[in-house]
């Protein structure tokens, strides 16, 4: 009865405490943390695409809130067009072309939907001068504070989208891939044939026409080592117009 009643005791104690203390967990501390960390430098990956990342990583600021992003790069304007989901993070650092923000989200979908709002709001001229900005992969770049296009452009170049996507098991795009590389190959072959058909064809052309021309040639030459020509093929022809000689001596025809 005893451990029975020390039992109850136990599970109702339990039952009252692990909640609070769940509850009790910060919501921003909880997301503070990076989806994903560099085994080799155990930094939040995202920082390891700045432009010169091991020397800007000591300055590199982590972002994972709205809030974060107005404490470190003020409160602008063009940030309402940055949602942070559950799996959004940024990173910002500065240099010479301006101050480079970052924003990575976890799916092209929503990459690609706030590219179209930032971009729809971009295309205000009253508002196009509040940053440069370019869509790599799934990051979402802006340079602020910047009034060099070419620079801000050198800036973009050097970032890069590295991440590949593997499939575990089936992967659903394996048969659009497939259909793609055999409509590029069948089209490969098809132009080649075709290039090696007119190739072939106006080879045999021109070989034609240099053997004609030779042979053309060559009875032009015959012909006129000729003296006299006829056009009887060696038949008797009757010398009505007197203008083949006489094939016969005199000396037959007087007797």
């Amino acid at each position: 009865m005893t451990k029975f009643l020390f039992c109850i005791i136990s599970i109702l104690f339990f039952s009252a405490i692990l909640p609070s203390n769940l509850c009790a967990q910060n919501p921003e501390e909880s997301r503070s943390r990076s989806i994903e960390l560099s085994d080799k430098e155990g930094i939040p990956v995202i920082i390891k695409h700045l432009p010169d990342w091991e020397r800007k990583q000591a300055e590199a600021k982590f972002l994972k809130s709205k809030a974060n992003l107005h404490e470190i790069l003020g409160e602008r304007p063009i940030f309402s067009t940055i949602d942070f989901a559950d799996d959004t993070e940024a990173v910002t650092a500065n240099y010479p072309a301006g101050k480079l923000l970052i924003v990575e989200y976890g799916t092209p979908q929503a990459s690609s939907e706030t590219d179209r709002v930032i971009k729809q709001y971009l295309a205000d001229p009253a508002r196009s001068s509040e940053a440069f900005y370019r869509r790599i992969g799934n990051y979402n770049v802006f340079i602020l504070d910047a009034n060099d296009q070419a620079a801000a452009n050198a800036l973009f170049d050097q970032i890069k989208y590295e991440k590949v996507v593997r499939w575990l098991n089936y992967d659903p795009f394996a048969e659009n891939r497939a259909e793609r590389a055999f409509i590029i190959e069948t089209k490969s072959l098809f132009i080649g044939t075709v290039i090696a058909i007119l190739t072939l064809l106006l080879f045999a052309i021109g070989v034609g026409m240099l053997a004609g021309l030779i042979f053309y040639q060559f009875r032009q030459r015959k012909r006129s080592e000729f003296t006299v020509f006829s056009d009887g093929g060696g038949l008797t022809r009757l010398n009505l117009d007197e203008l083949t000689p006489e094939i016969i001596p005199p000396a037959f025809l007087k007797d």
